[in-house]
């Protein structure tokens, strides 16, 4: 299965949790990081780890991720060993600094695993990876960190708060330059290492049209999967992250005409095509089985 929409839901609300689960999100993110607050941490732990609980890992319809808190904070291990028991399907890490986070909270999953009698390296690992300045620095070390990484994908406001900016928008609405820039080191990061890469938020929930051509734009540029921050943004996400008709039917008349003329280059409706082509029209069909 291939993930495209990523919902992030309040690790101790069980009201937005069973709306999210009536939505077609590839994966929930259960949330026990910024949307909770420090008083009902403990009572998140626990509410996540019921509904981790109440849908065993073979069974269920959308993967269950968990943000847990960022490793440097008193609160990460608390998180961490609360969850390894449920069996999430992956950890999204926010804030870290390089891969050799990755691999530290690799390190701690392996332990944790072996006591709660989880299959050593069942648990992926996604980290949010430009939220520190020292991150914008080090995506090189992602590459082999560990077999967990499922992605990488990005984030503009913390960064913005570390940078201590006042804002990460130009006049026009656009993202000023350092945050384009972390969108782009991320893509690159990720088909590096061979993962991943998937697209940050769309902010305003309730501006559809800004969210489609956001979300098309990003897969236009290599991204496989957006997050979203509210079940109405999941249906749009999920529409930009999967072939269209037109684009199923030009890549199968790529294929068949490069089957047809046998040759290196090939050409179709006026345009001379070679194997980039046909590659891209290959992964365009691969997409067809993987989207359920």
């Amino acid at each position: 299965m291939r993930l495209r929409s990523f919902l992030f839901v309040p690790g101790d609300s069980e009201r937005k949790f069973a709306k999210a689960s009536q939505t077609k999100a590839d994966a929930l993110i259960l949330d026990l990081e910024d949307s909770v607050s420090g008083d009902r941490a403990g009572i998140a732990r626990a509410m996540v780890r019921g509904h981790l609980d109440a849908f065993p890992r073979d069974g269920r319809r959308q993967k269950l991720w968990v943000r847990v808190n960022a490793l440097d904070h008193p609160a990460a291990l608390a998180d961490i060993a609360a969850v390894v028991g449920g069996r999430p399907d992956s950890i999204l890490l926010p804030k870290t600094r390089s891969g050799a986070d990755v691999t530290q909270l690799d390190h701690y999953l392996s332990a944790l695993e072996q006591r709660e009698g989880v299959p050593i390296g069942a648990i992926q690992i996604m980290p949010v990876a430009t939220e520190t300045p020292v991150s914008m620095l080090s995506f090189g070390s992602y590459v082999g960190c560990s077999p967990r990484l499922f992605g990488l994908t990005w984030g503009a406001e913390d960064l913005a708060a570390a940078l201590h900016a006042s804002t990460n928008r130009l006049p026009d609405g656009r993202y000023e330059h350092t945050y384009r820039l972390a969108r782009s080191v991320c893509l690159l990061g990720a088909r590096a290492a061979g993962v991943e890469p998937i697209d940050t938020i769309w902010s305003d929930y309730r501006d559809a049209a800004g969210l489609a051509e956001d979300a098309a734009a990003a897969r236009r540029a290599g991204f496989s999967g957006k997050v979203s921050i509210h079940p109405d943004q999941v249906d749009i996400i999920n529409a930009a992250f999967s072939p269209s008709a037109e684009e199923i039917d030009h890549a199968r008349q790529v294929v068949a005409a490069f089957e047809t003329q046998g040759t290196g280059t090939v050409g179709l409706n006026g345009k001379m095509l070679d194997m980039p082509h046909l590659k891209q029209a290959r992964q365009i069909l691969a997409l067809i089985d993987a989207v359920v």
